[in-house]
């Protein structure tokens, strides 16, 4: 059963036995990976996720109608052109008697064409408003294509430090697999002079066994990291790396109160909210351009042409241009004009409130974020410590466990209590990064990362 563990354990373990918090570049001999840094990550991600290059395309939908032509501005200027045959049959009787005329298989053909234009000169300024409205929404859409980026960044750079962080726990468990076999060597040596019994070797059979599958069920977990990576950078999730960080670093002195002046001022979400009441205001105003009359200009040029097979003309043309103004009001709707502009003034109400609340929701956030960023700025403190003591616990215990002053179980306590240590102090380190990530973005300065 060793020897199939220990021959399995040949082929997986591609990178050497490292230290708790480092992973060592490959050895001479070894195959080779591609190292990878956060900001290649996001610079790769960045032009090639998916998501991303869908809400740039809509960006540029809402860059593009932006016209005066969109907005109503311009007038419509159409050409037309028609031909029409008809066959018709009369009688004719005149008022005083006499002999009735009748006309049979008469045909009539026309050919018509024209240029026709159509412009709204004023419409209460409701075509003013349509504009504002568009160049509104262009903004709409180019913080929706920011809102889009920070999530990215924050994501990415989370499942990096994620990535990061199965690095070093696989590192950390390949030092538990070496710890408890080279116990296991001991406990061999001892059972062959006799000094130990086949329990206490089981017993450390069993315990390798143990350390050697969760180092198997940690390659899983860093694969699947890999993939996410690999799928947030829109490249083949079968591309093999490995992230160039071997530690996670967090920056422990953010400022509280330049983050939370900043998130009050820059975020995104509270952006998008104002511009929202924005529109809602613009509804408004161009509901209310219907209590203003409206003043349209038509105009065009015209060409006829009839031909006849019967009566006194052979052939008629008419041609030439026309104008004309149309000035009108709507006198009575059914009184939906003042129920329309009623339901806007309640929705501008809304859309206040709304904001109101998603400033008093960062606030809640920004608290909460900033609260669990310090609480574990201070548990990746005490970890530190606590690796420390167990670090020094260990090699007392495994110096007196050389020499038969201590038991087997109680140096499994020391081990355990050292891979216990070492996954806390990485638990705390990447909570703090996780919280860390979540106070840049919440306040505008995600962008940090791609420095």
């Amino acid at each position: 059963m060793i020897k199939n563990v220990l021959l399995l354990l040949f082929f997986l373990l591609i990178a050497p036995v490292v230290s708790a918090q480092t992973v060592q570049a490959p050895q001479q001999g070894q195959s080779t990976h591609l190292m990878m840094d956060l900001q290649e990550c996001l610079r790769i991600g960045l032009e090639n996720n998916y998501d991303l290059r869908i809400v740039r395309n809509e960006e540029l939908i809402s860059d593009n109608n932006v016209t005066l032509g969109n907005a109503g501005f311009l007038p419509d200027v159409s050409v037309n052109a028609g031909y029409n045959l008809r066959n018709s049959n009369s009688d004719q009787y005149p008022a005083e008697g006499g002999e009735t005329i009748k006309a049979r298989n008469s045909n009539t053909s026309a050919l018509d064409a024209g240029v026709n234009l159509n412009w709204t000169i004023f419409e209460g300024f409701r075509i003013q408003t349509n504009y504002q409205r568009l160049k509104e929404l262009q903004t709409i859409g180019e913080l929706n294509t920011r809102l889009a980026m920070e999530d990215f960044i924050a994501n990415l750079t989370a499942e990096y430090y994620n990535y990061v962080q199965q690095q070093i726990r696989l590192g950390n468990l390949q030092y538990a697999v070496s710890l408890s076999k080279e116990r296991l060597r001991i406990v061999e040596a001892r059972y062959q002079v006799g000094s130990l019994s086949q329990l206490d070797l089981q017993q450390a059979k069993v315990y390798f066994n143990a350390d050697s599958s969760l180092l198997i069920q940690q390659y899983e977990t860093l694969n699947r990291s890999r993939i996410k990576l690999n799928e947030l950078m829109g490249g083949d999730v079968e591309q093999h790396f490995l992230a160039r960080d071997t530690t996670i670093l967090f920056d422990a002195s953010l400022s509280k109160e330049e983050l939370f002046t900043r998130a009050m001022q820059h975020n995104t979400t509270l952006l998008l909210s104002d511009k929202n009441k924005i529109l809602s205001e613009l509804d408004l105003k161009s509901l209310k351009s219907r209590n203003y009359p409206y003043l349209r200009l038509n105009g065009g040029y015209g060409f006829t042409h009839y031909n006849y097979n019967k009566g006194t003309l052979d052939k008629q043309r008419t041609w030439g241009p026309n104008v004309g103004l149309t000035l009108g009001y709507t006198i009575f709707d059914g009184f939906n004009r003042k129920r329309e502009q009623k339901n806007a003034e309640i929705t501008i109400q809304n859309r206040e409130l709304q904001v109101e609340s998603n400033k008093l929701a960062l606030e809640s956030d920004f608290a909460n974020m900033w609260m669990a960023y310090q609480i574990n700025i201070e548990l990746t403190n005490l970890e530190i410590e606590s690796l420390k003591n167990a670090e020094l616990n260990y090699e007392i215990a495994m110096e007196r466990y050389k020499i038969g002053d201590l038991s087997g179980l109680e140096l499994r306590e020391a081990q355990n209590s050292l891979l216990e240590a070492e996954q806390r102090l990485l638990t705390a380190q990447y909570n703090t990064k996780l919280h860390e990530i979540s106070l840049l973005q919440i306040s505008g300065r995600i962008g940090k990362y791609l420095e």
